[in-house]
């Protein structure tokens, strides 16, 4: 098991920062240890944060403008020709308008074309439903040779691109929107294909990738209160899936809850359940956007709706145990 360091404010008085904001420092920090790191977006230069790079290294930038089809396609060939290309895009358009040239140009050839969706689940909030791509990790998860990473705070996504730009592959990179929650520090691991135990627990692990593992902690800590003992379990790398330790958490505990600001319909919680149907035979409780859209509304009114802040995961993860006492204490 990974020691992995928690932020002592998490629980109490959390700092906040935007996930894609880490991209950007992680961005830069990759193209000065490397010139071969080259930076494509799709008219979304700020709200990416790929200007931070563009500001830095103008003459490995381009702009293709809003052609999302072009902008993997040109990537492909500058990653043929020995470049480590990151395009940027919403991911409500990249991956989710140009998801047949990733496959084709990118993933089939196993060119090293890092797709990074900005934007992407209800932490896009105002934007509404066409904007809040929740389909994206199934889409991406489900394509032969691609990587799937989805940060949990911003400096995880600072240490996940400089990762990625290390050991270049297929990849794609989930960012958010808005400000959320750093659980992690400065010292906390970072390895793709590696999941983390950031709370032991022997009653229920509660597996979670992304924005929701702040939340997963939050539940943690309630359920705590209640005599339940939840382990929390942080799956950056959704594919490829950390067998070992997510496994070991089943066995110790016997039963998971997986959540996602995503469809549960082929992401996270697909995959565990795949993987349990397949290793080890265990009752998966799914929490995230249960075939449906999201709607309009400030990122907490989103989570407050769709019942993926800490108070209701844990009201959830009691009801999943059977406690109706817990769930009427919290």
């Amino acid at each position: 098991m990974t020691a992995y360091p928690i932020n002592p404010r998490v629980l109490t008085t959390p700092e906040t920062e935007a996930i894609r904001s880490g991209f950007g420092r992680g961005l830069l920090a990759a193209g000065e240890a490397n010139e071969r790191v080259v930076a494509l977006c799709a008219d979304l230069t700020e709200s990416t944060q790929m200007h931070i790079f563009k500001s830095r290294f103008p003459e490995r930038f381009v702009e293709v403008g809003i052609a999302e089809q072009n902008l993997v396609t040109v990537a492909a060939g500058m990653a043929h020709a020995g470049k480590i290309p990151f395009t940027a895009s919403y991911a409500a358009f990249s991956p989710g308008r140009n998801w047949e040239q990733i496959k084709t140009t990118a993933a089939m050839n196993r060119q090293p074309v890092i797709v990074v969706g900005a934007h992407a689940g209800i932490n896009t909030g105002p934007d509404g439903a066409t904007h809040q791509m929740l389909e994206d990790i199934a889409l991406m998860r489900v394509m032969p040779n691609m990587r799937v990473i989805v940060p949990g705070d911003s400096l995880e996504a600072e240490r996940a691109t400089q990762a990625i730009a290390a050991d270049p592959a297929p990849t794609y990179l989930r960012l958010a929107r808005d400000k959320t929650p750093i659980f992690s520090c400065a010292d906390s691991p970072f390895e793709i294909g590696r999941a983390y135990i950031l709370a032991e627990g022997r009653d229920i692990s509660l597996i979670a990738t992304g924005t929701m593992t702040y939340h997963a902690l939050v539940a943690a800590d309630q359920l705590t209160g209640l005599g339940v003992s939840a382990e929390v379990v942080h799956v950056p790398t959704v594919k490829p899936l950390d067998k070992a330790v997510i496994l070991a958490s089943l066995r110790r505990t016997g039963r998971a809850v997986t959540i996602e600001e995503a469809q549960i319909i082929g992401g996270l919680g697909g995959a565990i359940c795949e993987l349990a149907a397949r290793e080890f035979p265990a009752r998966v409780h799914r929490l995230g956007l249960r075939d449906r859209y999201g709607e309009s509304g400030a990122p907490n009114q989103l989570l407050e709706k769709f019942r993926l802040t800490g108070r209701l995961i844990a009201e959830d993860v009691a009801r999943e145990l059977g406690s109706g006492t817990a769930t009427a204490r919290l």
